[in-house]
C-alpha cells in the first residue's frame, strides 16, 4: 500500500473540485439554453394595467379548459352559461413551460386539434378577443401520461 503525501491530497482536492467545477458550469450553460425567454418585454410597464385587464377578463365570466387524448389536444372556452364563448379571434399555443424547441402554434378545427405530444408536462396558452375588444388570456399546465 502506498503512503498518503501531501501530493495525493492536493491532487484528490484538485479531482474533486473540478468535477464539481464542471458539473455546474454543464448545467449553467443547459439551463441559459433552455430557457425561453422573458414573458414580457418590462414587466413594470405591464403590471400598471394588470389589474385592469385582470377584471375585464373575469367580468366575461369565460372559462378555458384543455384535455389531451389519443393525438388529440381539445381546447374549450365556453361563457358563464357552458356555451361556447362568442371569441372573435381564438389562437392556441402550445410547448414545454421550460424551453420554445417543442412549440407549436395550432389551428383548431371543432375545439380541437390533431398533435402528438410526448409525455410529461405542456403549456397550453390560449388567447381570444370578446366581442367587445376585451382580451382574454388563459395558461393551462396539462400533464401527458406515459
Amino acid at each position: 500500500m502506498t503512503e498518503l503525501t501531501g501530493r495525493h491530497v492536493a491532487t484528490l482536492f484538485v479531482a474533486g473540485f473540478s468535477i464539481i467545477i464542471a458539473v455546474n458550469a454543464a448545467l449553467a450553460v443547459n439551463a441559459v439554453r433552455s430557457f425561453p425567454g422573458l414573458e414580457v418585454p418590462n414587466s413594470y410597464v405591464a403590471s400598471q394595467s394588470f389589474q385592469a385587464r385582470r377584471e375585464a377578463q373575469q367580468a366575461l365570466g369565460w372559462t378555458a379548459e384543455a384535455s389531451y387524448d389519443a393525438g388529440s389536444l381539445s381546447v374549450a372556452l365556453t361563457t358563464a352559461e357552458g356555451r361556447p364563448a362568442p371569441a372573435v379571434d381564438l389562437s392556441v399555443h402550445v410547448g414545454r413551460p421550460t424551453e420554445a424547441k417543442d412549440d407549436h402554434d395550432l389551428t383548431l378545427v371543432d375545439g380541437a386539434a390533431r398533435i402528438d405530444l410526448a409525455p410529461g408536462s405542456w403549456r397550453v396558452d390560449i388567447a381570444a378577443t370578446a366581442p367587445d375588444g376585451t382580451a382574454f388570456q388563459k395558461a393551462i399546465v396539462l400533464t401527458v401520461a406515459r
